[in-house]
């Protein structure tokens, strides 16, 4: 049976790679290294930079792909699973094609691969057809490398930490109950449709890394130099990465 091994490698730094991390890169056969099209070719490249550093085994064949993309123009939902199948389609036949029936193959999955990360999801598909063996290797999240950055808890005094999506903050707004709110995999920026004067932000993008940008107040004072920041960034690299934690300010806390 094949062991796949998806492996958390933290938010762009090398470093965050734990020593289970190295372990498990230099049990497998192979390392898979999608490729997301020239645009994002810095994420490729960081990920070979990773095994560059750390993998020792000199039988371990990296092993280069284009990753499928998603169609836009479809419902969401519909889109990302028909994404996710050919996702799967692709993972298949490179497994059959260059490891054996009992071989192992490395996923390198950014931050925690529990942490809104599709890669587990993707591979139950796989987990009969072949018959597939998944372990996971946690890694340093986009969350702990956002409270790292700023110097902060996430959560108040015994209190709770809602995590959530850009798109079901725009939604439904900040819930009625969250004190600190973690949002992820948000690409429009959905603080701008809350009432802003109620909220203390810390953002950060590329976290961990040596681009690392943070920045944190109330949102209504820093809310036009994020969205400046984050355009500029983007541009810049071809991609971006960030996160934020969103909380009530003090006189807030009940309304």
């Amino acid at each position: 049976m094949r062991t796949l091994l998806v492996i958390g490698i933290g938010t762009g730094n090398p470093e965050h790679m734990t020593m289970q991390a190295i372990g498990a890169l230099n049990r497998a056969d192979i390392v898979l290294v999608p490729r997301k099209g020239e645009e994002k070719a810095e994420l490729a490249e960081l990920r070979l930079e990773i095994c560059r550093r750390y993998l020792t085994d000199p039988d371990t064949r990296l092993i280069e792909f284009d990753l499928p993309a998603r169609d836009g123009s479809m419902p969401y939902r519909e889109a990302v699973d028909e994404w996710h199948q050919a996702i799967a389609d692709t993972y298949r036949t490179l497994l059959e094609r260059h490891t054996a029936v009992d071989g192992k193959a490395a996923f390198l999955v950014w931050g925690d691969p529990a942490f809104y990360d599709s890669t587990l999801r993707i591979l139950e598909r796989l987990r009969d057809d072949p018959p597939c063996r998944i372990e996971v290797i946690p890694g340093i999240s986009s969350i702990q490398a956002l409270a790292a950055s700023h110097a902060i808890p996430l959560n108040e005094v015994a209190g709770s930490v809602h995590i959530t999506t850009g798109r079901r903050l725009a939604e439904h707004g900040f819930p009625d109950d969250a004190e600190s709110v973690l949002v992820m995999l948000d690409g429009g920026l959905s603080f701008d449709k809350l009432e802003l004067d109620r909220f203390e932000i810390w953002w950060g993008a590329y976290l961990g890394s040596k681009d690392e940008i943070a920045i944190s107040g109330p949102l209504a004072e820093v809310a036009g130099k994020i969205r400046a920041t984050r355009a500029e960034a983007r541009e810049r690299h071809g991609w971006i990465m960030d996160t934020y934690l969103l909380r009530k300010r003090s006189g807030n806390l009940s309304s």
